[in-house]
């Protein structure tokens, strides 16, 4: 909308330079009309038709100059809505420019250090969370140590007795060691369904001792393969993204995938991220249903939780999705160099 406004200006400029052309000539006219119409007329009308060219030229390049310093802003406005905010404007010999511009750049210098300590506040939220969710987990291995000496454990030792002392009791009572057995599979079924309910209450942490990326190539393909999808994943890190962040990312996919079988009906899911110098950006697409993004589920909390971890760390989420045309989940996140300033931020 900003290039159309542009170029509608950009016209209106040359339109002006013409019309000032023309009242020029018109001047012109009235005081030397009479040339116009003797002898010298067509040397006249050739010194008014190049004029008046000149003139549209001049405006034209007036015109492109100007809308070359606004194109300019425009497009790093619209890589700073992408979530780059290590854009700056470079200097401008026109006065009136080189003003905006510093400004511009006086504004995103604040921005950068706001979003730098918000992204710092963050990470260290995720990290006590982490910490209380350690605690948390030991307190479930306990609990489960108890539940698994209490009920499989118990189950395996009477299976134990009972299948010990069944080859004696079917050569003295054929009858009764029989039930003893199908006593001995119903105990065996009892302790395996016991044993599953268990199994499911685990919550096993994908990151321990890994980065993203081994984490990824170990839990994705398994995941996409377990729910009857086809997987295709391509990273390009180096290394550079702290722990907190990859954190909040590895939820978002495990969110993003989980909704893809949940709702999406796909055959087909594609996992793609990047890091760049100032930024981390990561895109979820899959080929199923989509959906109309004006009327989000009842109940659906899961679009609402990607939001909020990437806005803990700075970021942002874009939704795109249609009927029948699938799903893409995007993920910005700006990435700041590791300085003395920051530290001391």
């Amino acid at each position: 909308m900003i290039r159309t406004i542009l170029k509608a200006n950009k016209w209106e400029l040359m339109m002006y330079f013409a019309l000032t052309g023309l009242i020029t000539l018109g001047g012109f006219y009235l005081l030397y009309g009479e040339v116009l119409m003797g002898t010298g007329r067509q040397r006249a009308w050739t010194y008014v038709a190049v004029v008046l060219l000149a003139t549209v030229i001049t405006g034209y390049i007036a015109a492109l100059r100007l809308q070359r310093k606004i194109d300019l802003l425009d497009l790093n406005m619209l890589k700073v809505s992408k979530g780059n905010l290590a854009v700056r404007m470079p200097e401008a010999d026109d006065a009136s420019f080189g003003r905006v511009y510093q400004e511009f750049n006086v504004m995103m210098d604040s921005i950068e250090k706001k979003m730098r300590l918000l992204q710092r506040l963050g990470e260290q939220e995720v990290i006590e969370k982490e910490q209380a969710s350690e605690r948390a987990v030991i307190e479930e291995r306990k609990r489960m140590a108890r539940d698994l000496h209490d009920t499989v454990s118990q189950q395996l030792f009477a299976m134990h007795m009972s299948a010990s002392s069944l080859p004696r009791l079917m050569e003295m009572n054929p009858e009764h060691g029989s039930n003893v057995l199908d006593q001995l599979i119903q105990m065996s079924h009892i302790a395996q369904r016991q044993m599953r309910g268990l199994i499911a209450q685990l919550r096993p942490v994908e990151l321990e001792g890994r980065d993203l990326t081994e984490a990824l190539d170990s839990w994705f393909p398994d995941y996409c393969r377990q729910n009857g999808l086809k997987g295709v994943k391509e990273l390009e890190l180096d290394g550079g993204i702290s722990d907190a962040i990859e954190h909040q990312l590895f939820l978002v996919i495990q969110e993003a995938v989980a909704n893809v079988v949940k709702h999406a009906e796909a055959g087909l899911v594609s996992l793609s991220i990047r890091e760049s110098e100032h930024q981390i950006s990561m895109s979820i697409s899959d080929d199923g249903q989509g959906f109309l993004q004006q009327a989000e589920r009842p109940g659906s909390y899961g679009l609402s939780t990607m939001r909020e971890r990437a806005e803990k760390l700075g970021g942002q989420v874009q939704i795109i999705s249609k009927p029948g045309a699938g799903t893409t989940v995007r993920v910005f996140i700006p990435k700041f160099p590791k300085d003395s300033e920051g530290e001391t931020e």
